[in-house]
């Protein structure tokens, strides 16, 4: 996060049947630009190609510290997978799109419902409990998974099935 204005712009907006002009309220969120893309682009372009282990170990670490942090502030992701990690030229890896993201409950009851990416929600995310930052553990550990393997956990399941598998085995 770079940062962020709230106010009243002219817009021009390029369509297919030219360009329109308009006057607006417009939010805008300034962010880095970082041009090695998606973990997950980055890890299908090595798909059945297994990392250097000295790579893995650099982004399995960059992942755990960049948790840590947020754990360490109350911050609780609730949607940790290698589609919200981002790559920089040096492939350092950043944490992306707290949309769901959210501040730690004092009281876990104040924490249900199902939020994140179905085959790297928690258990007890799947069934509707309690949660807290435990959740981005577990799915830390689904990353940790692709991110070795260049591959999601259970390739030949359906979601519903590793889902049903999660939440009962």
């Amino acid at each position: 996060f770079i940062g962020a204005t709230l106010g009243e712009a002219d817009l021009n907006i390029q369509t297919e049947n030219g360009q329109i002009g308009m006057s607006t309220n417009i939010c805008c969120v300034v962010v880095e630009y970082l041009p090695g893309g998606a973990l997950k682009t980055y890890l299908i372009k090595n798909h059945r190609r297994k990392l250097a282990f000295k790579v893995v170990v650099q982004i399995s670490l960059d992942l755990a510290r960049g948790l840590s942090y947020l754990h360490s502030k109350k911050i609780v992701h609730r949607d940790v997978k290698t589609e919200n990690m981002l790559l920089d030229r040096t492939r350092a890896l950043k944490i992306a799109d707290f949309g769901v993201a959210r501040v730690e409950a004092q009281n876990p009851n104040d924490m249900t419902g199902e939020t994140g990416t179905l085959g790297y929600m928690a258990p007890e995310v799947l069934n509707g409990n309690p949660y807290n930052r435990k959740c981005d553990v577990y799915s830390f550990g689904i990353c940790l998974w692709e991110i070795y393997c260049c591959d999601m956990p259970y390739p030949d399941l359906t979601f519903s099935e590793i889902t049903s598998a999660v939440v009962r085995q």
